[in-house]
């Protein structure tokens, strides 16, 4: 009888000496798919909000409470999204990636927070705790911006969803000068992007999910 022993395979998943990397674990198909029905829809209803009503209607009308929650849906879309990039460890599976991903939720929650107020409490626009608040609209954003970047490069997506991201997500960078700029064509540059963007990223997400890893 003889005992031998084998080593265990070298991990591949994750630079060398990255702090707290691990394995992305397997992520099933069919979660990605819904991710990218969430993501379509949520962008495809903002952006039909804001091409038939503008970006920012007059605060405390109908208008503004039906451009708001369709912004909610937009940003929880994306809150499923930033889910999908952590499962499918989009850009690392070290703590910092992970961290980073986590953070982007905390940002994505409070603006969606942000959103509900402004559709539904207009009586606390000028209060300090709403102008707090409302900062992390744009954070997330720029947030969302920041992680396209970051997943082009560590190329753990493939094909077009490697780069689509970081078209979908440069939604911020564009539109929020196009508003200082040229506001009379802001609400029909935000709705194109939109579905230029992020609902071409939910369409892609749906019908090619194994471009993120899953199976």
């Amino acid at each position: 009888m003889s005992l031998s022993s084998n080593p265990a395979p070298a991990r591949t998943d994750a630079p060398v000496g990255a702090p707290g990397a691990t394995a992305a674990p397997a992520v099933a198909a069919r979660l990605v798919r819904r991710v990218g029905i969430a993501v379509a829809a949520g962008a495809g209803s903002w952006a039909a909000a804001v091409a038939a009503l503008g970006t920012t209607p007059p605060a405390g009308t109908w208008q503004a409470a039906v451009v708001n929650v369709a912004a909610f849906a937009f940003q929880l879309g994306l809150a499923f999204l930033v889910t999908a990039q952590l499962r499918t460890g989009a850009i690392g599976t070290g703590r910092l990636a992970r961290g980073l991903l986590h953070v982007e939720h905390g940002l994505l929650t409070v603006a969606m927070v942000s959103s509900l107020m402004w559709a539904f409490t207009p009586g606390l626009y000028d209060t300090g705790f709403f102008f707090v608040i409302d900062l992390f609209w744009p954070l997330s954003m720029l947030g969302m911006a920041a992680l396209g970047v970051r997943i082009a490069i560590a190329g753990r997506w493939r094909g077009a969803a490697r780069f689509w991201p970081l078209v979908a997500e440069s939604w911020g960078p564009v539109v929020v000068p196009t508003a200082f700029l040229l506001p009379a064509v802001t609400q029909y540059v935000g709705a194109a992007h939109l579905l230029v963007g992020y609902v071409a990223l939910g369409v892609l997400l749906f019908l090619r999910p194994e471009l993120t890893g899953a199976r």
